[in-house]
């Protein structure tokens, strides 16, 4: 399911305008990366045992025992759902739905507890802030400080 959050993105991407594909692609870039390290550090803040090792269950599909927050998976599609909302809120919200039922499957299959989920949202939506809010700003200093050529003879 998580593949469908990054599909549809995906298409959506390609179907923008050049300038918009470039801009959105370049926060992706950044965002995704960015989120994926802030979820590690808070992983080496805290170590949540994943549900079928503390309750002794096969999980719905394979999974080692290491640690499960955050959970990578809500991660990606949480990042990619918060930029997406950007610049098309109602497929944000689309694709946002489509990421809560990821980390509720996640949660489902025995791989994560709850909190691993919640923690997954909030990286994801903070750190998607924090570069889009980051870029607008950049973008308002370039575009505040360009002076266009002039072929003045």
């Amino acid at each position: 399911m998580y593949l469908l959050v990054i599909l549809i993105a995906l298409i959506y991407i390609l179907t923008m305008p050049k300038n918009k594909m470039r801009e959105l692609f370049a926060l992706l870039v950044i965002a995704l990366p960015a989120a994926y390290v802030v979820a590690k550090l808070a992983g080496l803040l805290f170590y949540n045992t994943r549900p079928f090792v503390v309750s002794n269950f096969a999980p719905l599909i394979f999974h080692l025992p290491d640690n499960g927050f955050p959970s990578d998976h809500t991660l990606l599609v949480g990042a990619v759902s918060t930029i997406i909302f950007f610049y098309n809120k109602k497929l944000g919200i689309i694709l946002w739905a489509i990421s809560i039922l990821v980390g509720i499957s996640r949660v489902l299959a025995g791989v994560h507890h709850t909190v691993d989920i919640i923690g997954s949202v909030v990286i994801a939506v903070v750190v998607g802030i924090v570069i889009y809010e980051i870029y607008q700003y950049i973008l308002a200093k370039i575009t505040k400080n360009y002076k266009p050529k002039t072929n003045n003879h």
